[in-house]
């Protein structure tokens, strides 16, 4: 099970609500992809089932296609974020259905970066040993440094070869907390990975977590089939709590072990952990994009389209990204999460999106925003569609600029070329497909009061972006 949530404030601008840490490539290949290669090299693994947005579905699908994906993905999809615990006992329902309750469920965020894939299976191996009796196992990492950007689990009764019982749990701590818990060779990082049977999970939180668990059975039995892909209705999970499940379950139970991974592990949550991941030159100076570095030392530059030169600076991080630039230092990155707070309470679209948005059907880049008015660049892909639509507050005009749209405005179907557009008023339903073999790239010009994403009412789509009724 791949939880694929999650918007990695801290790093941002190259992570945004709208195209998360989990799409972050490093070497190529976006964590994502990686976790998902990692889990079906397991020995005896049925196809993974990844939980993930309903807006990431199908960049998830591009990326495990790109990382030569061989069995089929299967996603659970949440219509916004409630948190692991309910992810989990979701997911748990599920495989119990399909499979069984004696099931071996492993949990895997999408957002660790992990190259020993040998003693990765091991230690899962290990793991599972222990699960098979009932045991809820979880993963923790051998610490390196009083970190305080992660939770920490306390090792106790040895179980055999590298695991042991689990007494506490510790949150978070702060610097001299951390300090002694690294000090005192007693304490893990806790990985937020867990292996155990559907049936422990599910008997655990009927004990710990009823409440949740109940919610949750009923959330399931709305749920539907849409080819590899199981929706629910909104509002029966908009009802689910907002809760992890260390808080829900694992800091409850009685019969918790830890495996002590031998792997190695980054979660890259932070730019510092994710700087970390590229060499640096005799100065120090890492740069990923084209980057000039005069007389400076220490520092990180990484840049999308256009050169940034660092003179006579020293430890410097330095982000730039089409619509927004990040100057920071490495003791400070974790203090990015207030920038996406503060742009998040003030209403700017920076806090969710890039320049450049991806969407199932293509990408759209934004050009030029004024009041009363956007100008965007649409790229749809051959064969692509979006959704049937209508807006209540705008006006669309579009121009074609390479290949061939076919539209349908109200009860008109029009076929329009390059160098010709046509104009879709306020209140009719509306759509856009590509139905050649080309690229279509359009100029979209709205026009309105309200000229913001989220006016806009789907009747029909191909991509299931349309939600199940509700069951209200």
């Amino acid at each position: 099970m791949v939880l694929a949530g999650g918007a990695g404030t801290r790093l941002w601008p190259l992570s945004r609500e709208a195209y998360p840490k989990p799409f972050i490539r490093i070497g190529g290949v976006s964590l994502l992809a990686r976790t998902y290669a990692r889990a079906a090299a397991l020995p005896d693994a049925a196809p993974a089932l990844t939980v993930i947005n309903a807006d990431y579905v199908h960049a998830a699908r591009d990326e495990f296609r790109a990382a030569g994906a061989g069995d089929a993905p299967s996603f659970l999809v949440e219509p916004f974020g409630r948190n692991t615990a309910p992810a989990v006992a979701l997911a748990a329902l599920a495989v119990a259905e399909q499979q069984g309750l004696d099931t071996l469920l492993l949990v895997l965020p999408a957002d660790h970066l992990i190259e020993d894939v040998v003693r990765f299976t091991r230690d899962v191996a290990a793991a599972g040993a222990l699960a098979r009796d009932g045991t809820l196992v979880t993963f923790g990492i051998p610490p390196t440094h009083a970190e305080t950007g992660y939770g920490y689990l306390e090792c106790g009764a040895p179980l055999g070869g590298n695991a042991c019982t689990v007494p506490r749990f510790v949150e978070k701590p702060d610097a001299t907390r951390a300090a002694e818990l690294v000090a005192s060779g007693r304490y893990l990082w806790n990985a937020g990975m867990f292996l155990f049977t559907a049936r422990a999970l599910l008997d655990g939180l009927r004990r710990h977590a009823p409440a949740l668990l109940a919610q949750a059975e009923r959330c399931h039995a709305t749920r539907t089939q849409d080819g590899e892909m199981l929706r629910y209705a909104e509002d029966a999970f908009r009802a689910l709590p907002d809760i992890s499940l260390d808080y829900a379950l694992m800091e409850k139970a009685d019969k918790v072990a830890a495996v002590r991974a031998g792997f190695d592990w980054n979660d890259i949550g932070s730019w510092r952990a994710l700087v970390a991941q590229v060499p640096p030159d005799a100065d120090g100076n890492r740069a990923q994009g084209e980057a000039v570095f005069v007389d400076s030392r220490d520092c990180y530059v990484q840049s999308a389209d256009r050169v940034v030169a660092a003179v006579g600076v020293h430890d410097l991080l330095v982000v730039d990204t089409p619509d927004a630039l990040l100057i920071a230092t490495p003791a400070a990155a974790q203090q990015v999460r207030e920038v996406v707070a503060r742009l998040k309470s003030s209403g700017h679209p920076a806090h969710r999106l890039h320049r450049t948005v991806r969407r199932p059907w293509g990408s759209y880049t934004l050009v030029e925003q004024g009041p009363g008015y956007k100008l965007k660049r649409l790229v749809v892909d051959p064969g692509a569609a979006l959704s049937l639509q209508l807006h209540h507050r705008r006006s669309e005009h579009w121009v074609v600029l390479a290949g061939t749209a076919t539209v349908v405005r109200g009860e008109e179907r029009l076929t329009i070329r390059p160098n010709e557009s046509t104009f879709i008023p306020i209140g009719v339903r509306h759509r856009l497909a590509n139905e050649g073999t080309e690229s279509l790239v359009i100029v979209e010009v709205q026009t309105g009061e309200y000229v913001e994403e989220d006016d806009i009412v789907r009747f029909d789509d191909v991509y299931g972006r349309v939600p199940p009724a509700s069951t209200a």
